[in-house]
């Protein structure tokens, strides 16, 4: 296998929702896997952006998409989409999981980014 800077294929995701969402009580909209490191953060449309804030904290520029269904890279330092390999197993959060997640609000889509 070639190694691809940035990308270490043998971290696991750190969970099955955004780390610092379940720490806060708070809630996302869609997942974000770090590529680096396996963090579990909320996208940019969810209120509290805590994938972005991981790459902002850490360096840590590409993640993958945590959704069902869904298997695209995003390269923060480029922004734009990228090719990576097969991660470490679970590929997405559980189908059974809702979206959005966490402890969410009535009013959430209120609450998206846009």
């Amino acid at each position: 296998m070639t190694e691809i800077p940035g990308i270490d294929s043998s971290a696991p995701p750190s969970g099955t929702g955004c780390a610092e969402c379940l720490a806060a009580g708070g809630w996302w909209f869609h997942l974000r896997r770090c590529a680096q490191c396996g963090h579990i953060g909320c996208c940019d449309s969810s209120p509290a952006q805590h994938a972005s804030a991981h790459v902002t904290e850490t360096g840590h520029q590409i993640v993958r998409s945590f959704e069902p269904g869904e298997d695209w890279f995003w390269h923060y330092g480029e922004s734009e989409y990228y090719d990576g390999p097969e991660l470490a197993p679970p590929a997405a959060r559980p189908n059974t999981q809702p979206v959005p997640g966490g402890n969410v609000p009535p009013d959430w889509q209120t609450k998206l980014h846009r």
